[in-house]
């Protein structure tokens, strides 16, 4: 079956494929979920010059300043206003001593439908209703609204401010064929709206509460990866240079295509300079690449990248790489799902790097969700097959610690950077901690910050501390000094 679309595509997504043609659908949530800017966005989205929106209200806000709301969104368009998107108020029908008869405003919504069959019919509110009306006639009146509106082939949208309570005994979630629930929850550094889908009649849904956000551009919302649940992708066939020099010998000629690998190590150490190295690679084999970061902007990862040769910005402009920067403060887990998701749709993007895994789990602040996630997010850049290069910090003294919280087997290898005491001077060093189904080079080397960006040197022969909780120390000099005295 066809159905309607609702203007935004991961909405859609959400609901199945969108919205049943003749179906009654309630949005429910407390005053500032963004119930009435979705309903409206819905309306100029859906409406054509064939078969218009109408927007119904209550008791709620005049038009004037309903309208005069919507001025700052982009989706607003005046010119629709009149012969696309009609606004029309039924507070008229419920004053005097007949406002508790509801059967003038049924029977004036219900002509209005059958003669210009709309694409959307929205009443905000109904709760409101309840306030002219028994719950028996309000029943009555709900169930003849419904039943007469959908033979016109509109869909039916009602909104209200209902408490969990009332979702489950209300007439309006009864007759609804499908139920989306938005919430409001006030927090620091940023307020989160979420949407959920409690019915869907017809339908297979995604599951979940789904984060959405307000912008100038409207009402956003977000799938939770976890409820996509892309099917496991077999390993394919052949390695692809990681672009850092003398790595990929270490691993048996690079890195499977296709894997997630975790790049682990302190704060300066040189991940973001590696990722670098690895999207250099791949920009210069004429692939496309995605580079997601919570800390740098896309102008100072540009620079970055310039200072070891590297011509991001050509890339950019020519689309060959997106530079998606989330500031800590903003990080929603669904939002950078989105964006990495969308960048893979066409099959195009191989190279994805997420810098960095810890300061998602440290400021998403859904720690028991956090496991499934990454398990999603993982399996939504293997399902398109592309390469994902995510970092995580460690601590910079004492014990590396475990900054994933036992999440380091998701990954199918895990590369470590770490700092070395060689004498009275701070070095580097680097070793591949594991490579899933596939040879290794098992030793700790030298690694350095070059002109070229990150490069691994010889092998350390003498090397204490690689498990323990000191420091690593190159002993091999000291025991040559000793020896010679």
């Amino acid at each position: 079956m066809k159905r309607l679309s609702t203007g935004l595509a991961d909405l859609d997504l959400i609901l199945g494929g969108g919205l049943e043609r003749g179906s009654t659908v309630v949005f429910t949530g407390p005053p500032g979920s963004g119930k009435t800017i979705l309903a409206q966005q819905m309306c100029f989205a859906m409406a054509t010059a064939e078969h218009k929106a109408v927007y119904y209200t209550t008791l709620s806000e005049p038009h004037s300043k309903l309208v005069e709301h919507l001025c700052d969104f982009t989706f607003f368009d005046p010119q629709a206003l009149g012969p696309k998107v009609e606004y029309v108020h039924l507070g008229d029908m419920l004053r005097g001593p007949d406002a508790a008869d509801l059967s003038r405003l049924v029977n004036e919504v219900v002509r209005k439908a059958v003669e210009e069959k709309p694409v959307l019919v929205v009443i905000d509110s109904t709760k409101m209703l309840r306030d002219f009306s028994s719950d028996q006639a309000l029943r009555t009146a709900l169930y003849d609204l419904t039943s007469r509106v959908s033979h016109s082939g509109a869909v039916l949208l009602l909104l209200g401010e209902y408490t969990t309570e009332e979702m489950q005994t209300r007439a309006d979630f009864t007759l609804a064929d499908a139920i989306a629930h938005l919430t409001y929850q006030p927090r620091e550094p940023i307020d989160r709206r979420t949407l959920r889908v409690a019915k869907m009649r017809g339908a297979i849904h995604l599951n979940g509460a789904h984060t959405a956000q307000i912008t100038a551009d409207g009402f956003h919302v977000y799938p939770r990866p976890e409820s996509l649940m892309p099917e496991d992708v077999p390993s394919k066939a052949g390695r692809i240079p990681t672009g850092i020099t003398g790595l990929d010998p270490l691993m048996a000629g690079g890195i499977p295509d296709s894997d997630a690998t975790l790049l682990l190590g302190p704060s300066g150490v040189g991940k973001t300079i590696g990722c670098l190295n690895f999207i250099a690679e791949g920009l210069a084999r004429g692939e496309r690449c995605l580079y997601a970061t919570f800390q740098d902007t896309p102008d100072q990862v540009v620079s970055l990248a310039a200072g070891f040769g590297w011509d991001f910005t050509a890339a950019r402009d020519s689309d060959q790489l997106m530079i998606s920067h989330v500031p800590v403060g903003e990080l929603e887990l669904d939002v950078l799902a989105a964006v990495i998701r969308h960048r893979l749709t066409n099959g195009t993007t191989t190279r994805v790097v997420i810098d960095s895994l810890a300061e998602m789990a440290a400021t998403a602040r859904e720690t028991e969700r956090f496991p499934a996630y990454l398990r999603s997010i993982l399996g939504v850049v293997r399902a398109s097959s592309a390469s994902l290069w995510v970092t995580s910090a460690t601590n910079t003294f004492g014990a590396i610690g475990e900054p994933l919280a036992g999440l380091m087997y998701l990954f199918h290898n895990v590369i470590q950077l770490r700092y070395i005491e060689h004498r009275a001077a701070l070095g580097r060093a680097l070793n591949v901690v594991k490579m899933r189904s596939s040879p290794h080079d098992q030793a700790m080397y030298t690694c350095h910050i070059t002109d070229h960006g990150v490069t691994v040197g010889d092998p350390l022969e003498h090397v204490t501390g690689i498990l323990g909780g000191s420091p690593l120390r190159d002993q091999g000099a000291s025991d040559h000094n000793d020896t010679a005295a």
